[in-house]
């Protein structure tokens, strides 16, 4: 099956779902590919519950209702969503990109962004523990109610970690973070905002080991110490790689794609933005990456229209 369309925008987190709007603001058909099954990308996936803090204008909303919005965004211009595929290949015909998808669609389009964020996403294991992944170990927290009334351990001194114990105070009957360092990665106000609500901090130690039947009881620290735990959540990060995309032949930096100050890959037609950019100066932030779609967006807007404007008018401006 071949989709014809004038835009086709890989990776459909906030960043490609704010780009899915400004695509269909200036009027171009667009497909939004992922290959997860629901849009938002790994906010939706693994964060969904985080309360997100740095977009402009929104104080403080949980990542569901960011994606939430986002989506009623993009919905707003019949974005079509190709979902659970996988963007493996790249040609060309006539000059127009051909993106080839893991199921065999072919999507004949004239621009293609890509918005991959990290790119795939495997979590770091908890070696002590694998034997009760999904027996009360867990490596994200899709659901925040799933751990009400639990004694919870989160293993782990990154934002994840400590956001998650602030988010699950409220719930569970008790949270204890559990770090191999002293000093935490995490915002420091996150770290004392968990202290004043209660989470009780094990620095300086590991998970030795997970105990129980069918589902995890108690944890092991080191040799000795041994606390409850119902749930346990290890916030260690993730390995990400770029995929079948590292094989285009684009100009790459290490897991990132070099981009200039249009958004434009050295691959014609082809452009990025969000997290899987590189080029000097760069932020890695929400908030800036819908800066760079809307760059891209409307940059490739001019190359499929060459007498259209680069500057796309305001949303608020008369019809």
């Amino acid at each position: 099956m071949t989709i014809h369309a004038d835009l086709a925008i890989v990776g459909a987190g906030p960043t490609g779902l704010y780009g899915a709007f400004c695509a269909g603001f200036r009027g171009l058909s667009t497909v939004l590919i992922d290959a997860l099954p629901q849009v938002g990308g790994q906010i939706a996936a693994l964060y969904p519950e985080k309360v997100v803090r740095d977009v402009a204008g929104l104080p403080g909303l949980t990542g569901r209702h960011l994606v939430d919005g986002l989506a009623v965004q993009a919905d707003a211009f019949d974005t079509r969503y190709l979902l659970e595929r996988q963007a493996v290949g790249l040609a060309y015909e006539a000059g127009r990109p051909q993106l080839t998808l893991s199921d065999g669609t072919v999507v004949d389009t004239g621009a293609v962004v890509l918005t991959a964020g990290i790119g795939s996403f495997t979590p770091r294991a908890l070696p002590a523990g694998e034997a009760f992944l999904g027996r009360g170990l867990s490596y994200f927290v899709p659901d925040l109610s799933a751990h009400t009334g639990r004694d919870v351990i989160i293993v782990g001194g990154g934002d994840s970690a400590i956001d998650w114990a602030n988010a699950l105070v409220p719930l569970a009957r008790s949270v204890t973070v559990v770090h191999r360092r002293a000093r935490f990665r995490a915002h420091a106000a996150s770290v004392v905002e968990a202290e004043r609500a209660g989470v009780a901090f094990r620095i300086n130690c590991e998970v030795s080991e997970l105990l129980g039947g069918d589902w995890v009881e108690q944890v092991r620290l080191g040799g000795t110490e041994v606390l409850p735990a119902t749930s346990v959540i290890a916030a260690l990060g993730f390995v990400s790689d770029l995929g079948p995309l590292a094989a285009w032949g684009l100009d790459l930096s290490g897991r990132t794609i070099r981009v200039d100050q249009r958004m434009h890959t050295s691959l014609t037609s082809v452009y990025a933005a969000g997290d899987v950019t590189d080029y000097p100066g760069k932020v890695r932030l929400m908030s800036v990456g819908f800066g760079e779609v809307a760059t891209a967006v409307n940059n490739a807007a001019v190359e499929l229209d060459p007498e259209a404007s680069l500057f796309p008018g305001h949303s608020t401006d008369p019809a």
